[in-house]
């Protein structure tokens, strides 16, 4: 399937090296102010080419919003969202067309589908979550201007290298102060020469990026099969690359004591608070009003120079050095990615709410 949502949907189209990527929109509720700048800005934190840590592919990435918005208003009508491709080079790829390249998608396409798009992965590849940046940057702005929803990303471990930063307490402007998104200075320095010395290698590194969900409604989510933070995990592990997900706790949460770990309530101004934070902002997989905190595991970069033993299509050895532009680690560039998708869960269990009340 190609969409998310239930009654704030995107359907996403397009491939690595097609004509373009998009999404369609349906369900965005009318009169929101929207305008291709405003995209723009956050498609500009996507895209390829931001330093030298990054793939150096060149795309511009320059959003169209095609339909659904009139007089820089949504209408209520389904919104088409396109970015044309333009520095697509598919020869990079002649020499993988046979090739199941390791940590790719190619054999698994092949055996579902009889074909696949060998070019730059088609589907598989990391460029098709631009429309997914898009689609959320629409869902951030609605939930920032109805409720003050705020949304933060940003990178907490690159490698061996991890930050200790409260998540709490992270700002756009530090996080955005450095090429790797790490909020943490001293941490963001050893990241980027860890990053910097395994491309010169020729070869790829993981990390992970941490996120908060600020001033969530309560009541978002449903106990069973729609729980909160189920949806989130499904977003999560949705984008390229994503191998681990944890909301609050997590994993931390098996070494501790109930005692420990149940957040107590006490009442501030007439509003129900908890004293900790450790369940992540849910209870029951429903939004508790506390703050949304989670944290996403990525792998490193599939694609990289050194010399790897597989197999071709005709199940004969053969020895892969790949060619092309790929990130070294991609978490950087995913920060953007990771606050888009939590932006579509969060406003599509907001429409639902509403729809229930």
């Amino acid at each position: 399937m190609n969409t998310f949502g239930k009654l704030f949907t995107i359907t996403t189209f397009g491939e690595s090296h097609g004509a373009g990527v998009g999404a369609i929109i349906d369900g965005c509720p009318a009169g929101l102010e929207i305008t291709e700048a405003y995209i723009q800005k956050e498609l500009d934190r996507r895209k390829p080419g931001q330093s030298k840590i990054t793939t150096q592919r060149k795309e511009e990435d320059k959003i169209q919003i095609l339909s659904g918005v009139t007089g820089g208003k949504t209408t209520g009508a389904p919104i088409l969202l396109l970015v044309k491709n333009s520095d697509a080079r598919s020869e990079d790829y002649e020499n993988l067309k046979e090739v199941y390249r390791p940590g790719h998608a190619d054999f698994t396409y092949s055996a579902k589908y009889g074909n696949r798009e060998w070019r730059g992965g088609g589907r598989a590849s990391a460029r098709t979550t631009l429309a997914q940046v898009a689609a959320g940057a629409i869902a951030k702005k609605y939930l920032k201007e109805k409720f003050c929803v705020e949304i933060i990303g940003f990178v907490d471990q690159v490698g061996s290298v991890k930050s200790e930063v409260d998540y709490s307490k992270v700002s756009l402007k530090k996080i955005e102060a450095n090429p790797v998104r790490c909020p943490d200075e001293t941490a963001a320095k050893k990241m980027i020469a860890l990053i910097e010395a395994v491309k010169a290698e020729g070869d790829s590194i993981g990390g992970s990026v941490s996120a908060v969900i600020k001033n969530a409604p309560v009541g978002l989510g449903s106990p069973v099969f729609d729980k909160l933070p189920a949806d989130l995990a499904k977003a999560m592990l949705g984008i390229n690359a994503a191998k681990g997900f944890e909301i609050g706790s997590g994993f931390c949460a098996v070494e501790m004591r109930g005692s420990e770990h149940n957040d107590s309530f006490y009442a501030e101004k007439g509003q129900v608070k908890t004293r900790t934070n450790f369940s992540g902002g849910t209870l029951g997989g429903i939004s508790n009003g506390e703050n949304i905190y989670f944290r996403v595991a990525f792998k490193p970069t599939s694609t990289i120079a050194k010399a790897q033993e597989t197999l071709n299509r005709q199940n004969k050895s053969i020895t892969l050095k790949a060619a092309g532009r790929h990130d070294p680690c991609i978490v950087p560039r995913a920060v953007p990615i990771v606050e888009a998708m939590a932006a579509l869960v969060i406003l599509d269990h907001y429409l639902r709410y509403k729809a229930y009340k």
